[in-house]
């Protein structure tokens, strides 16, 4: 019986690694992606430019560093998602929906004022929205969970 519970926690433990190695994979393809953009350009770098570069760097350090706490994790043959984790990620989730609706009225109230593509007011609002998931996550993360 402890073999067979042993067996099914390896086969666990190594589709907690699969998902650790593809959020590693693709942070590795958009840090590639996003640095051959870099490079290619042929005008000068812009600010807004240079502050979209700089926002997929954070994203992308992110995403490395969930690929880092799931490798640590499983090498550690802790649980990938326990209560806790489930709790603070739902919690965050909520947090930066909330906040991303208003994010969206902001930016169709900024549209109406300043001409911009809709392409672009698009693309800023999604990468907005994960800049938003991505500070909700961090105040939870070292603020905890109050009493709940």
């Amino acid at each position: 019986m402890l073999f067979k519970s042993n067996f099914v926690l390896e086969i666990i433990n190594n589709s907690i690694m699969k998902r650790a190695l593809i959020a590693l994979v693709v942070s590795l393809i958009v840090l590639a992606s996003a640095a051959l953009w870099f490079f290619k350009m042929e005008k000068s770098v812009t600010t807004p430019e240079l502050l979209t570069f700089g926002i997929i760097i954070v994203l992308v350090g992110f995403g490395l560093y969930f690929a880092y706490i799931r490798f640590t994790g499983a090498r550690r043959d802790e649980p990938p998602e326990d209560e806790l984790s489930k709790k603070m990620l739902q919690k965050t989730a909520a947090w930066s929906y909330y906040i991303s609706l208003y994010m969206w009225v902001f930016m169709i109230w900024l549209k109406d004022r300043v001409t911009l593509d809709t392409e672009q007011v698009l693309g800023a609002g999604i990468l907005s929205m994960a800049v938003i998931f991505f500070l909700c996550w961090v105040v939870i993360r070292f603020r905890g969970l109050r009493n709940e």
